[in-house]
Order: C-alpha cells, then structure tokens, then sequence
C-alpha cells in the first residue's frame, strides 16, 4: 500500500480526447510534498508516512510546529498528513514526491472539504420528501414533522436529521481518472469534479475500490532533482502558458 499525495485544487477546466468527445477536467497541482517523518511498528504502534505541502513562513508558525520542521531539518509547511502505508512502502525524510507519483488512466480517490452551503432546511439538506400539499397543510410543506419521541425518553435523539449546516464536511470521491500529467508544472488534471473550493486543498490517494497498474512506481514517484528548486508564484491560478500546454499537448484543446 503505498502513499498518497497533498494537491492544491486550482479550478476545473475541460480537454478533447481523440473521438472529440468533451471531458470535464479538475487541475491540481502539488507543491513541495517532501516527506517529514515516518513512523514505525517498534516505536509508535503501526506503519505511516507524514507528507508536509507548500512551503510557508517560519514567522507563522508556532513553537511546537517549529521544532517539529526543525527535528525533519525542511522548511515550514502549510499542512501536513499522514498517510499508512504498507512496510515495504515505507519512504526516507526528505524525499519529495512529483506528479509520476501516479500514471495516466489510473483511478484514484480524491478526499478533501466540501463547500459550506451555510443554514440548510431538511429538504434539501437530507432529501426528504416535505409534507403533503394539500389536505390540511398549510405552512408546513417544507418541514421536517416531528423531532422526537413520546413521553419516553422525553428527548430527541442525538444525529436526528434536521435542518442545519450543509456542506463542509470532509468528502471523499472515488473512482477518479487521471487523465493528463504536465510535470514540469506539477498538474494532475483529474476526469470529474472533486470537493472542495479552488485553492482549497487536498489528498490523492491509489483507488482501494480498483487493482493497481502494473506500471505505477513502487514505493512513489520522487520529484526530479532539477525541478527541486521551485520558484514558481504560488498564485493560485492556472497560468496562461499552462493553458497553452495543455491545449497543444497531443491535440487536446482546454477552455477556461
């Protein structure tokens, strides 16, 4: 089982395969994924990695958070998850994964926060059905009806469903193809929609619902050495020449 990866989610655009056919695309790009410390059997219980993404100033950091990048010798990162992984999956700190981390037509499952939607009713938060139209019912036709039980327990019951907070929850998509690499940009333009707002960010991990390829590197894809030094802007935005890339890359076209 190997890792996954931290992507940032910059917008969703669309490319033409060879039948013509329009395909909705995702394009996400990592920056910076470098390993940070690993953990092991004999001293804390299990098998993980933890990834750090996107560098970030040490002034905005706390003392804990300081000495932990300390202890992994990197610089401070925006976020940092774990990941578990299979023992002989296990991978160095300081190795720093790239977009080869997966290949081209591979499924796999995109996690991250869905957008908060704010005060939701029932009906459209849970899919209920509303009350009826007619028959006596008069300004209830969105409600939920009755929250709770008799006299016993007197109470209602906790995870009821009821209007409330919609949307910003963590949401996993599964199934998700790859369908274009661009490394020297560090984007993975995925088949699809994932959760999430743009510039929000989030995980890619192999599908458990699908075998793995053959071709997939084992343990991880690693980063080439000379795209290392990344000076690229970190605005969080697809870039015109990448565009370009894309569109002029084996006959696909992309509009924003």
């Amino acid at each position: 089982m190997r890792c996954g990866v931290i992507a940032r989610k910059l917008g969703m655009s669309r490319v033409f395969n060879d039948k013509g056919e329009h395909v909705p695309v995702t394009v996400l790009r990592l920056e910076d994924v470098e390993v940070l410390s690993t953990k092991s059997v004999e001293k804390d219980g299990y098998i993980a990695v933890q990834l750090g993404f996107n560098n970030k100033k040490l002034k905005n950091m706390n003392k804990p958070l300081k000495g932990f990048f300390a202890k992994a010798n990197t610089e401070p990162k925006e976020k940092v998850v774990e990941f578990r992984v299979s023992e002989d999956a296990l991978l160095d700190v300081g190795d720093k994964i790239g977009t080869n981390h997966f290949i081209l037509g591979q499924k796999i499952d995109v996690a991250g926060i869905s957008q908060g939607k704010g005060f939701a009713g029932s009906m459209k938060r849970h899919n209920f059905g509303g009350m009826q139209a007619t028959h006596g019912v008069s300004i209830s036709h969105r409600a939920h009806g009755s929250t709770g039980n008799s006299q016993d327990p007197g109470r209602t019951w906790k995870g009821k469903k009821m209007a409330g907070q919609y949307g910003n929850v963590r949401v996993t998509t599964q199934n998700l193809k790859v369908i274009k690499l661009i490394e020297e940009d560090d984007l993975i333009l995925v088949e699809g929609s994932v959760p999430g707002s743009k510039n929000g960010i989030v995980t890619l991990t192999d599908a458990i619902k699908h075998k793995l390829p053959n071709e997939v590197p084992f343990p991880a894809g690693f980063r080439k050495p000379e795209t290392s030094n990344d000076t690229r802007d970190k605005t969080v935005k697809v870039p015109e020449d990448t565009v370009d890339k894309i569109s002029n890359n084996e006959g696909a076209k992309v509009e924003n």
